[in-house]
């Protein structure tokens, strides 16, 4: 299934998206006209906590009345909110090598244009990529990021004004469910909700600046609007293998880059294994996969400017469409 939070009357509602991607079914009018109100259809939380009980209402209530057109909406003239609008939990991870090894030299090369130090830059163009740091093969690398700036899809996000270098990064995330902890990564697919696309925008100059403290980003990720996530989730059962997803960038319509799910250096599986170590897990959680070789401005030295339109799509899921202005335009 894929699962919206869309707002319609002033109220947020959860639904399930159909007809090609075009239509979202409102789960909880559905109940009500069954005459069985489900609170489990009061949020995604709410469905994301009635476990595999949930689902099986939803799509019970889809085979009942999906057929009633008064109970759908087009997705073409909805407000799509972020499917997850204020997760429990945001973790964001290093997964994918060629990124990973790609972004420090992006990080060095932005240090010497702020400079105006050519000679630097071309050094740095003709240096050959290192090896991976061994930390990165030895367990998973994340860090927590602020659940509370999430928003979806075909918002504008607004440029922070202590930045003058914006950038996108596409990442593929997981909603976990189930509460649990020290689980084994042969049990943790029972905990992964489903995926989504995340757009961890970055506002790299300060990122830059915070990085050299050695404790991980702060200004550089955190800012109303930042994490954008969406269109929807897509249940773990309808992705499959989410290692085997065609990933792209594309700004004003244009291809920034293309990618694929595959070569994370830990499966979500053996993320959630590492994240739950002493301790709890809890359902409705995010947890972004880092971003994909080549998939932010940072490591092909393009980054975003005032008006520029990023579309982010993963096979499966779906297309999460952003708008950035700069506040003192």
């Amino acid at each position: 299934m894929k699962l919206a939070t869309y707002r319609t009357n002033g109220q947020n509602r959860i639904g399930l998206v159909h007809g090609g991607d075009a239509r979202i079914f409102d789960l909880a009018a559905a109940a009500g006209r069954s005459g069985k109100p489900n609170s489990a259809f009061e949020s995604m939380l709410s469905l994301i906590d009635a476990g595999p009980s949930g689902l099986d209402d939803a799509r019970a209530a889809f085979e009942t009345y999906g057929k009633d057109q008064d109970l759908s909406v087009p997705v073409a003239g909805a407000e799509i909110l972020a499917p997850l609008p204020e997760p429990r939990q945001m973790r964001d991870g290093m997964s994918f090598p060629i990124h990973i090894l790609q972004s420090p030299r992006g990080m060095r090369k932005l240090a010497a244009r702020n400079k105006g130090d050519t000679a630097e830059l071309a050094r740095i163009d003709a240096e050959p990529l290192p090896e991976l740091p061994e930390i990165y093969r030895k367990q998973p690398i994340l860090y927590i990021t602020n659940r509370f700036s999430v928003r979806g899809t075909n918002t504008t996000v607004k440029w922070p004004r202590y930045s003058q270098v914006m950038d996108y990064e596409l990442e593929l995330g997981m909603i976990t469910k189930g509460k649990g902890a020290n689980i084994p990564a042969s049990k943790a697919r029972d905990h992964i909700f489903g995926f989504t696309i995340f757009n961890d925008f970055s506002a790299r100059d300060a990122q830059r600046i915070e990085m050299e403290g050695r404790l991980g980003p702060l200004k550089g990720k955190s800012f109303d609007g930042g994490n954008v996530l969406g269109p929807w989730i897509v249940t773990a059962d309808e992705i499959g293998d989410p290692a085997k997803l065609a990933m792209e960038v594309r700004v004003n319509g244009e291809r920034r880059s293309r990618g694929v799910s595959d070569g994370m250096l830990f499966s979500f599986e053996e993320i959630i294994e590492h994240v739950t170590k002493d301790e709890t897990l809890m359902p409705g959680e995010f947890i972004g996969s880092g971003t994909v070789g080549n998939g932010c401005g940072l490591e092909i030295g393009h980054f975003l400017e005032h008006g520029d339109t990023i579309e982010l799509e993963i096979e499966k899921i779906g297309v999460l469409k952003n708008k950035v202005e700069r506040q003192d335009a």
